[in-house]
C-alpha cells in the first residue's frame, strides 16, 4: 500500500498545476502552458502493462498534437518489461531512478536560536524575491520553467509558501502542500553561497512546528538524490521507502541530467 499512498499524494500535488486525464491503463497529466515542464506533460504507469504498442502509439500521438515532447514515467518495473522493451525499441531514452519517500517521525529538532534570521510567509510584497532563489536552483529547473508553475502554487489554496532572510536578506524558501490531513514539504532551496550554515535546518524546523499546529497527521518529503536524504534525516524525516521508477523520454533532457547527476 506504500507505493499507492505515495501515489495519491503524488497525483493531488500534481492537479494543482496540470490537468489528469485518466485512461484504462493508467494517467495522462498535461498543461499545454508549460510544454517543457516535466512533471506536467508525461503519462503515468504503474499497473502492469498489457497492450504496450498499443499504449505508445496513444501516449506519442496525443502529446505531438500538442508540441510536447512524449514521456512517461514508469513504477513496478518488475512488471512492465513489456512495455520498457517496447519504448527502447521505438527510440524513447530510458533512464532507472531511485526515489526515497521520507516520513516525518513528528519530534522538533531543537535548533539554537540565531537572532540574524526571520521566516515569514510568501506574499505579493515579498513573491518576487522567494522566485528569484526557487529560479536559481538548476535541480528544479531555472526560470523558464519555475516562474509559471510557482505563480500557479503560490495562488493555489492547498500551497503556503515561506521566505527565510538572514541579516534582513532572502536566502531560503521551502513550501507546504497540504491535501486533507496530508501535507509534502516542498521546494526547500537555499542560494548557493548561503548553503552548509544551517539556514535549510531552521525552515524545516519553523514547517514542522505549522504542521503540527495545524493538526496535519502525517508531513512527507521526497528528495531527490541520498545526498538531501541525509540531510533530511537529520531533521527527524525517517526514510520509509525507496522506490524504483523510470523515466522514458522521445527529447529534451533527462532527469539526471537535470539534478546534475550525469
Amino acid at each position: 500500500m506504500m507505493l499507492q499512498d505515495v501515489l495519491k499524494l503524488d497525483f493531488a500535488y500534481l492537479e494543482t498545476f496540470t490537468e489528469r486525464i485518466e485512461t484504462k491503463w493508467g494517467s495522462i497529466f498535461c498543461n499545454e502552458d508549460h510544454p517543457n515542464y516535466y512533471d506536467a506533460n508525461h503519462a503515468h504507469l504503474s499497473d502492469t502493462c498489457h497492450d504496450p504498442q498499443l499504449i505508445v502509439d496513444e501516449v506519442i500521438n496525443f502529446y505531438e498534437s500538442r508540441a510536447i515532447i512524449p514521456r512517461f514515467y514508469i513504477y513496478n518495473l518488475e512488471n512492465q518489461q513489456n512495455i520498457i522493451s517496447e519504448l527502447k525499441e521505438r527510440d524513447f531514452m530510458y533512464e532507472e531512478l531511485m526515489s526515497p519517500v521520507q516520513l516525518w517521525d513528528n519530534r522538533v529538532i531543537e535548533i539554537v536560536n540565531n537572532n540574524s534570521i526571520t521566516i515569514e510567509r510568501v506574499t505579493e510584497e515579498n513573491y518576487q524575491e522567494a522566485l528569484e532563489i526557487e529560479s536559481s536552483i538548476k535541480e528544479f529547473g531555472g526560470m523558464e520553467i519555475i516562474e509559471n508553475v510557482y505563480k500557479e502554487q503560490f495562488n493555489h489554496p492547498a500551497f503556503t509558501h515561506y521566505l527565510l532572510r538572514y541579516d534582513g536578506v532572502a536566502r531560503s524558501t521551502a513550501c507546504v502542500f497540504e491535501d486533507g490531513d496530508q501535507a509534502r514539504m516542498e521546494s526547500v532551496a537555499t542560494i548557493e553561497e548561503f548553503r552548509g550554515k544551517g539556514l535549510i535546518g531552521v525552515i524545516i524546523q519553523f514547517i514542522q512546528r505549522e504542521v503540527m499546529n495545524r493538526g496535519i497527521e502525517n508531513l512527507w518529503v521526497f528528495p531527490i538524490n541520498e545526498s538531501i536524504e541525509k540531510v533530511y534525516n537529520k531533521y527527524g524525516f525517517q526514510t520509509v521507502d525507496k522506490i524504483k521508477n523510470a523515466h522514458a523520454y522521445l527529447g529534451g533532457k533527462g532527469i539526471k541530467e537535470i539534478r546534475g547527476e550525469e
